[in-house]
């Protein structure tokens, strides 16, 4: 297994440029820092971060939904098909050590859930916030880790994810 840590970008397929700016320096932030970047290999906040990562010279993996190949962005080195639909979400996650949120709709509340439910630390950048029953309840607090910029969203992922264990329960 590669001591590269592996971590998980998730957010919308279709993004505000505000959003894929974001994720575009969050992609540059961990191939500056040696990580694998982890991705559903599509369009929007996914193909931001790819595309950050290949600037800055990282390796990039896509989890793809679909049967081909060619589906993946641009930026992806190993595009992983699995004709899964949203479904690949699941494998998006359990993939990562640690997931940066960056915006995001459904399918990253998904990926959000799914790594919360395995204990794979979430970090958020202008994403999903979570709240019990609707109503804030005493003691529930938000499992996201939030932070304010990409930067910060990249060295706490790296931190989370040393707290990881190598071998997925």
């Amino acid at each position: 297994m590669s001591k590269r840590p592996f971590i998980g970008v998730v957010g919308e397929q279709e993004c505000a440029p505000e959003m894929a700016a974001l994720a575009e320096r969050v992609g540059e932030a961990l191939a500056r820092r040696g990580a694998v970047l982890v991705c559903g290999g599509m369009g929007g906040v996914m193909e931001a971060a790819a595309r950050g990562a290949k600037r800055a010279g990282g390796l990039t993996v896509g989890i793809l939904p679909g049967a081909h190949r060619s589906s993946a962005n641009p930026f992806i080195d190993v595009p992983i098909v699995t004709n899964l639909g949203e479904a690949r979400n699941s494998i998006v996650v359990r993939s990562a050590q640690a997931i940066v949120a960056v915006g995001g709709s459904y399918g990253t509340l998904s990926e959000i859930a799914f790594a919360l439910k395995l204990g794979i630390p979430v970090v958020g950048l202008a994403t999903w916030r979570l709240d019990k029953d609707g109503h804030g309840r005493e003691g529930f607090q938000d499992p996201i880790v939030r932070v304010s910029d990409p930067e910060t969203a990249v060295e706490t992922a790296l931190r989370l994810a040393t707290q990881y264990p190598e071998t997925i329960p």
